[in-house]
């Protein structure tokens, strides 16, 4: 999606990122949790994640920020959760190690998983339960998309826009949303009580910047994936709905707490 990984996307989306996570895996990841908790944040973005749970947690805590990208640890450090001490890392979740974990309670990421590959997942599942460490993984994507009024059109995207997540990129075949089964199996595998619900984005008029700049990402995916779909006028249609105020779509996400005893 164009500008998927930018301040202002990942700024625009965020109320509707806090809004859809799961807030009943709380209870249960507060209780895995001891006093000062030390949570790593992997590809941490703008910070959202931070701010959103880091209140929730409540008391002192110490969060390490994260990601590939210089500018985007920067603005996530300069509005970091309130009361919490942070500091930034740059690095590549796929290279992770036990001993990057080393003194973390917690480690965290938000509709990351769907970047990765099978191997990778596998491969950050054995480095959490190495490191004994709690995982929370927010907003991984499932696939599902329903938007009301139909289209006869809609399944079709939602199939050609999976098979772009699924591409192959540097030779790497990314998960898509194949990420949350592999990612619960791989953490269950590892020895993990693994916990899973729904984190569905609910969009609409109401959101009406953010449904826009997601409607038009996910219709160029899933054209560049496949041409051919004969999609004329269809965004064009969707776009004059929302502006109209009865388009809402519903897009499927999942949460995933992973406890090692």
């Amino acid at each position: 999606m164009s500008g998927e990984f930018s301040t202002a996307w990942l700024t625009l989306r965020e109320p509707a990122d806090a809004d859809a996570r799961a807030e009943d895996l709380l209870p249960p990841l507060r209780a895995a949790l001891g006093d000062r908790p030390v949570v790593h944040d992997l590809g941490c973005g703008a910070g959202s994640l931070a701010r959103w749970l880091g209140p929730r947690l409540g008391g002192p805590q110490h969060w390490v920020l994260e990601d590939r990208d210089p500018e985007l640890l920067a603005y996530a450090a300069a509005h970091p959760p309130a009361g919490a001490s942070v500091e930034t890392r740059v690095g590549d979740v796929t290279r992770l190690s036990a001993a990057d974990l080393d003194g973390t309670d917690l480690v965290t990421c938000s509709a990351l998983l769907d970047l990765l590959t099978e191997a990778e997942v596998v491969e950050l599942a054995r480095v959490c339960a190495e490191a004994r460490c709690t995982a929370l993984f927010t907003l991984s994507v499932l696939g599902e998309v329903t938007l009301e009024p139909g289209d006869p059109r809609d399944a079709a995207v939602v199939d050609a826009f999976n098979a772009h997540q699924r591409r192959t990129v540097d030779g790497r075949r990314l998960l898509g949303p194949d990420a949350p089964a592999v990612a619960a199996d791989a953490f269950a595998a590892a020895g993990a009580l693994v916990t899973v619900r729904p984190s569905p984005w609910r969009l609409g008029p109401e959101r009406a910047t953010l449904t826009e700049q997601w409607l038009r990402g996910w219709v160029d995916a899933a054209v560049e994936q496949q041409p051919d779909l004969g999609l004329d006028g269809y965004l064009e249609a969707r776009l004059d709905a929302l502006r109209a105020g009865t388009l809402r779509a519903t897009v499927g996400h999942t949460d995933l707490l992973a406890i090692f005893n």
